[in-house]
This record gives structure tokens, sequence and C-alpha cells, in this order.
């Protein structure tokens, strides 16, 4: 029989031993060499284009609306009985003494300043507090010049007399039941119950029909969680009115809205100024009004102007750019927005290095 070649054999494993042995001591030297090779400067082997320093402007806005309401406070009780034959004013309207409101049964109401409520008719010998309340209202108006004592003797009377000539009425000297309403303080803005005051509406009396209004309806922004965060304490923001002019507020407080999610942000006047001055009357009166608004996150900023991916932090914590040959030039940012900053601390015309993936300044 023929026996097996077995150094042949032998001779094979040891071949294949050794290559294994080679390329195991290839791979250590390659991690080794690899390891051990120093970091490449990131402004060496980074590719990176230019942008020049250059004079700009940085600034960032939201455009939203802003939401107007008035908000109607009970202010004066109808006592007059009758039909509703004539409605005077409109929703909005400032009112002072002696206004007319309304009529019932063709006789006219009017607004007078006073906390006490018309309760009585007012002739002769009346005596009490809406007596003085009614003087000061003829006093206003130029009927009386007397003391305003709240007795109504003969000179209350004689000024009732020309006031009631001057409104078509008879003049009877007496102050009906329903003549007057008397609200807390004029002058001052008010809106009529349009349930409650119609054309052809009957009136028993008792009926809350005058409301006041503030000085200004309130003003607020609704917004998402994201928008909100950019919007703090004293953002400015201009508000177009129904005329076209811009209002200018600052944004306040924020309120989360449980039914809706959003972000309730309320806007004052700047400066404790009322944010609609003396337009406050064209916001309508009913319901809530929608104007535009700009909300300006980031002022708008005029200085040296580069890409904010041209900045880089120092090892020691300082902001700078690099300039063409690799220098790094210590600056300071004014504002940021958009992804431009305005600096200070480099001279414009500078090149600096930009990121290959950023866009050089225009």
């Amino acid at each position: 029989m023929t026996q097996p070649r077995r150094p042949a054999r032998r001779w094979f494993s040891v071949g294949v031993g050794v290559i294994f042995l080679l390329l195991i001591g290839a791979a250590c030297s390659w991690a080794l060499l690899t390891v051990l090779q120093p970091t490449e400067d990131p402004l060496v082997a980074t590719d990176h284009t230019f942008a020049e320093v250059a004079q700009g402007e940085v600034g960032a806005s939201l455009s939203l609306n802003a939401i107007a309401k008035w908000t109607p406070v009970p202010a004066g009780i109808n006592a007059a009985t009758g039909v509703v034959t004539s409605i005077d004013v409109e929703g909005g309207q400032e009112v002072v003494q002696g206004t007319r409101l309304y009529s019932v049964n063709l006789r006219p109401v009017v607004v007078a300043q006073g906390e006490v409520p018309a309760f009585r008719a007012l002739a002769a010998n009346t005596v009490g507090a809406d007596v003085k309340q009614l003087q000061s209202m003829l006093a206003a108006l130029g009927y009386y010049g007397g003391a305003i004592d709240g007795m109504t003797g003969t000179g209350t009377v004689r000024a009732i007399k020309e006031w009631q000539g001057s409104l078509g009425l008879e003049k009877s000297g007496v102050v009906e039941l329903g003549d007057v309403v008397f609200v807390p303080t004029l002058p001052t803005r008010i809106t009529l119950d349009t349930d409650g005051v119609q054309l052809g509406t009957r009136l028993v009396g008792g009926e809350r029909l005058v409301n006041g209004l503030s000085t200004s309806p309130d003003f607020r922004l609704s917004v998402t969680e994201t928008q909100a965060t950019t919007i703090r304490a004293g953002t400015r923001i201009e508000i177009t009115s129904p005329e076209g002019s811009t209002w200018i507020g600052v944004a306040a407080d924020q309120a989360l809205d449980s039914k809706t999610g959003a972000i309730q942000v309320s806007v004052s006047g700047d400066g404790g100024n009322v944010i609609c001055g003396e337009e406050c009357g064209t916001v309508p009166v009913a319901g809530e009004v929608m104007l535009p608004a700009k909300i300006i996150t980031v002022p708008q900023v005029t200085g040296l102007v580069i890409p904010s991916s041209a900045l880089i932090t120092t090892a020691n914590g300082q902001t700078a750019v690099v300039d063409a040959e690799g220098t790094r030039i210590p600056v300071v940012v004014e504002a940021s927005a958009k992804g431009m900053s305005v600096i200070s601390g480099a001279e414009a015309g500078l090149t600096v290095r930009v990121p290959g993936s950023a866009k050089a300044a225009p």
C-alpha cells in the first residue's frame, strides 16, 4: 500500500500559518499608526469658502394677528318704561354729561355721572345725592350756576326747565323717573345692550342697558409654544389699525389657553401709553377683531455683518473669526438672526473663512 505524503501537508499548514501571522501584523501596524497619527488642524482639514465683512442689517420678526376686544362692564340701569323709539349713540362712542342715549315713547333718555342710580322723579324741594348728581349735569351743560347742595330749589328748577326746552320737552321743571341714566364715570366710552335696546323693544324698567368700556380694548396674541419662546416680555409689537396706521405695544404676560392649547400673550402699551391712542374708537365693539401685527423678535441692528457660521469659539471660550491666512481674530457678536450676525472687532472688507456648506455673505 502507498503511504500519504505527510511532509507536503506539513509544509502547506506552515505556509498558511505564516501568511495569517503576516496579515495580523499588518493590521496591528495600521491600527497603531492610525491611533498615533496627529489630528489635523480643523482649519486646514475642513473645506471652506470665504465671505467679506460688510456693512448690513440683521433682524427678525413674526407676522401674526393681534386680537382686539372690548370688555363691556355694566354701568347704567334703565328706569324708563315704554317702547324704544330711537337709538342715539353708536357702540364705543364717548359720552359726556347730558349725551342723549335713546328715547322711550319719544322721550329722550340722557346720561349723567353719579354713583346713585335713578329711582324717583326729581321735583321742587327734593333733597338727596341724586339731586346733587342732577345739579352737576345741569352745571356742566351751562344751565345751572348755583351751589351743588343736593336740594331742588328755585335755581335748580329753573335750570331743569331750560334743559327740558333744549330737548324739545314740556318745561315742567320735573325730571321724570327714566329721563336720566346715571353712570359712575364720565366721559366714558359706552355700548348699549343690543339685546335690550332695539327699535320697538318694550322696556319695563330695571334693565341693565348701558355698558361702560375701558379707555382702550384689550390686545393679545394667540401663538404656538415655539413662537412663545421667541416673544419675551417687552418684545416690541407693531399693530396695524383698521385705518392703516401703526400702533406700538409690547408683549406682557403669557398664559396657556386650556381649551385650544395655544399660548395667549397679552399686549400692553409701550411706556404705559394706550396702544390705540386717540384711535381706539375705530376698533369695533362687537366681538373680537383681528388686526395684522409684526412681532420684532430680534430688533434691527446695523453694523458689520458676516454669516453666523463663520464664527468659531476658541479654547478659552472667546468668539473669533478666521481670516484668509488662517489668523484668528477675536470679535464680539452684537446681534444674530436668520443665519447672519452683526459683529465688532473686525474691519470692513476683511475676508473670513466660512465652512464650505455655508453661503457667503451677499
